[in-house]
């Protein structure tokens, strides 16, 4: 990813074919998308990349099987047949995982309908999933799942979709759109608007940290704000009318040595479904939806949250007796969704819509972000529509279904686990140490190991070295700016050990300091920054 200063300093000079504004999911497909059909792209984000909705997600990549109960098969058509693609693009970031949907005698949904849509669900995956789906009998849904409610339990269906690194697949997507030629920058502000006949012809920008201002000149522009759509738009244009209905989601994590799952189970609660989700390192719970009205960047996880799903998980799982005492972590984010008039907010539709006012700005909002990619592709042919003919042709066709990462297709994954025992032979390294970074970088980590060598003697142990290793990489290839960025964003820390990693937060933010030109105090400030963000959090969950 091009380096910061030299992005802004283009940003200042130069004149773009778009500018998009917002760092997330949506911002960096399309980004990308642009970028790789050879249009000059530069997009700007007001906070860190993916600080928004695209790392609070339920970090599911999936069809959305409870869609078909809305009949809304393109929707989970469309999903399926992303999903499947991401396991090619993204296979250290997007991974097959097995789901539990039990059913229950007097449920919502009878057995009979739950077959169908399950026929339904491996027919539009056009039978491409990594296992087709099958029903468990009472008997062999308790061998699996011994703590799971059996007392009238019919039965259980068991299908596959994907769990996913959201906020490292916004990352690896706009390293990609770099690489393509795009100019990306965080903690940029667009502060306002000039317009010239009627037409947005350049931003007003301003750069956070040093809170100078710019003008960033482009000949269209794209907004992928998400749940803000409706804050920017009135920034920028006096009439504008809202066009979203924003929607809370929490999520709880849990140890997996405390809540033992080894497969995700779909637990219906009231009108919508709750995830139980394990991952590589912890369980994560949710998720929630209300109505949320308030600032996005405002949102976090209540005491009716937690309790709330800690009373799914109960009704589901009485015997793992899980109390707010083993959580480790909680999150929450807001969903763009349009507002289209459904009576409630799990009613309302997950289908994008993308729309250009005539003075020159488009706007994207809502859908899922198993879907970003194709998305974001309908986002640039929308605005190509703005440019002439001979643009357009030469324009026509990007290079999105090639992987994010050249270091990382799905064959040199299999080569890093392979070349991680020689990693660590020859650099004296625990195997799981570079097995891990392996698993997450593919072969792209043998240069983050050689990166964080000189680092090496002055950490604890080779746990704290990796996180070490992680933190450059991140700064070299992910404009990671901060300590809390670091955490909150480019790593499980938080979410998944008891102690929060805060254990290494010394030995990280010495590393990152040098890096970075932070002397004493700004070590301490950092430090000092996350620990209070950590506080604000996980306040709900925090007075145990």
């Amino acid at each position: 990813m091009n380096k910061r200063a030299s992005a802004l300093e283009k940003m200042r000079q130069q004149e773009f074919d778009i500018a998009i504004i917002g760092g997330g999911i949506t911002g960096a497909g399309v980004a990308r998308d642009a970028a790789s059909r050879g249009l000059k792209v530069a997009l700007v984000e007001a906070a860190d990349f993916a600080s928004g909705t695209s790392s609070r997600s339920s970090k599911l990549i999936h069809g959305g099987i409870r869609y078909l109960e809305n009949l809304e098969f393109h929707l989970v058509f469309e999903a399926l047949s992303e999903r499947q693609r991401l396991f090619e693009m993204a296979p250290h970031l997007v991974h097959p995982l097995r789901f539990l949907l039990p059913v229950y005698e007097g449920g919502r949904v009878p057995a009979w309908k739950m077959g169908l849509g399950m026929m339904a669900y491996d027919a539009l995956s056009l039978y491409e999933a990594p296992e087709l789906s099958e029903f468990l009998d009472v008997q062999e849904v308790h061998q699996e799942f011994p703590a799971l409610e059996t007392q009238l339990l019919e039965g259980a269906f068991a299908y596959y979709d994907a769990y996913m690194d959201d906020d490292r697949l916004v990352l690896e997507t706009l390293r990609s759109a770099c690489s393509h030629g795009a100019v990306v920058a965080n903690y940029v502000k667009a502060t306002g608007a000039q317009l010239a006949n009627q037409r947005v012809t350049s931003l007003e920008c301003e750069d956070q940290l040093t809170h100078t201002k710019f003008t960033l000149t482009a000949r269209h522009f794209v907004s992928t704000v998400g749940p803000w759509t409706d804050l920017l738009g009135q920034k920028l244009f006096r009439d504008w009318k809202k066009m979203l209905r924003p929607s809370k989601g929490v999520h709880l994590t849990f140890s997996k040595s405390r809540f033992q799952l080894h497969d995700a189970v779909v637990m219906a609660a009231e009108s919508r479904i709750v995830f139980a989700i394990p991952r590589h390192e912890m369980v994560i719970v949710g998720t929630t939806d209300t109505d949320y009205p308030g600032d996005p960047a405002e949102v976090r996880a209540e005491e009716d949250d937690v309790r709330y799903i800690l009373k799914v998980i109960d009704r589901y799982f009485p015997g793992a007796k899980i109390t707010r005492k083993d959580i480790i972590g909680c999150y929450a984010g807001v969903r763009p969704l349009i507002d289209d008039g459904a009576a409630t907010e799990s009613k309302t539709s997950r289908e994008h819509l993308i729309w250009t006012d005539p003075r020159a700005v488009t706007f994207v909002a809502g859908g899922k972000y198993t879907t970003y990619r194709n998305m974001a592709q309908q986002t640039v042919e929308e605005v190509l529509s703005y440019f002439s003919l001979e643009e357009r042709a030469r324009w026509a066709h990007g290079q999105t279904l090639e992987p994010l990462n050249p270091l990382v297709s799905e064959n040199l994954l299999e080569r890093a686990r392979s070349e991680a025992r020689r990693w660590a032979e020859d650099w004296q390294l625990p195997e799981s140490v570079t097995i891990a970074l392996a698993e997450r970088h593919g072969l792209e980590a043998e240069k983050i190991i050689e990166q964080a060598l000189p680092v090496r003697a002055r950490c604890k142990d080779p746990e704290e070295w990796m996180w070490c290793a992680e933190a450059l990489h991140a700064i070299t290839h992910t404009m990671c700016l901060s300590l809390t960025d670091f955490y909150l964003r480019r790593t499980h820390l938080i979410l998944a050990r008891e102690d929060h990693g805060l254990t290494f937060v010394p030995a990280i933010a010495q590393v990152m300091g040098e890096r970075l030109g932070w002397d004493g105090k700004r070590q301490n400030d950092e430090i000092n920054a996350l620990q209070n963000q950590l506080n604000w959090e996980l306040h709900a969950t925090l007075s145990r």
